[in-house]
Order: structure tokens, then C-alpha cells, then sequence
């Protein structure tokens, strides 16, 4: 049997950026479920509230009879979107954060090497008129 293909997977799964975007997935998973806790137990009541005691989980429109009811559960879309927009805010946020960081780096490797100091001239100088002789 040829195992020359599990060799080659291995090789796929173990590179850098697969087990990067791995642990990116696996974050971004839990990081999403943080945002809706967030969002349904802390966001939501007090907006609620405000407009009146409204669970948004609650709300929905009925198209269906009472025996077989088809419900358009249009509250749980709002909170999906207040959740993607946490999330989008924050991948924004951080997002930026690295680019501006990334910018800093790269601009503190790009600069120009310093001028040389009067010292450094002068033995310049020095070591110069030594090899002339």
C-alpha cells in the first residue's frame, strides 16, 4: 500500500498556517458565543425594557393558524445582527491595530541609519590618514 498521500497530509497539516488558521477558527467560535451571552443576557433586557418589556426572543409574526402555527422569528434576526455587528466592530478594532502596529515596525526598519557622530568622524579620519602611510 502507498502511504506516500499520508505523508504528503501530514506535511499539508502540520504547516504554520494551517494550525494558525486552526486556532483562529477555534477562538473565533468561542469568542462569538461570548458575544452572544453577551448580547442576550446584558444588551438586550435594558433595550427591552426601554421600549416596554419586549423579549426579542419573543418576537416573531404568526402566518400560520393556532393549531399549526409558521412564526417569522424576526427578534432573534435583530439579535444576530447586533451580535455580527459586535463581532465586526471588534475584528475592525483589532484588525487596525495590527496594521498600525505592522506600519510602526516596518517604518522603524525602513528609516535611514543614523548620521555618524563627530567622534566617529574623526577616527575616520584618523584610520584613514594611518593607511596613507
Amino acid at each position: 500500500m502507498n502511504w506516500k498521500w499520508l505523508a504528503e497530509f501530514r506535511e499539508f497539516a502540520l504547516k504554520g498556517n494551517v494550525v494558525d488558521l486552526a486556532v483562529g477558527v477555534i477562538i473565533g467560535a468561542a469568542f462569538g458565543k461570548i458575544v452572544s451571552a453577551l448580547v442576550d443576557n446584558v444588551l438586550m433586557p435594558p433595550i427591552g425594557f426601554v421600549l416596554g418589556g419586549v423579549d426579542f426572543k419573543d418576537l416573531a409574526i404568526n402566518l400560520g393558524t393556532a393549531q399549526t402555527p409558521v412564526l417569522i422569528k424576526y427578534g432573534m434576526f435583530i439579535q444576530t445582527v447586533v451580535d455580527f455587528a459586535i463581532i465586526a466592530f471588534v475584528l475592525f478594532v483589532v484588525i487596525k491595530a495590527m496594521n498600525t502596529l505592522k506600519k510602526r515596525f516596518e517604518s522603524g526598519a525602513a528609516a535611514a541609519p543614523p548620521k555618524p557622530t563627530q567622534s566617529e568622524i574623526y577616527l575616520k579620519e584618523i584610520r584613514d590618514a594611518l593607511v596613507k602611510k
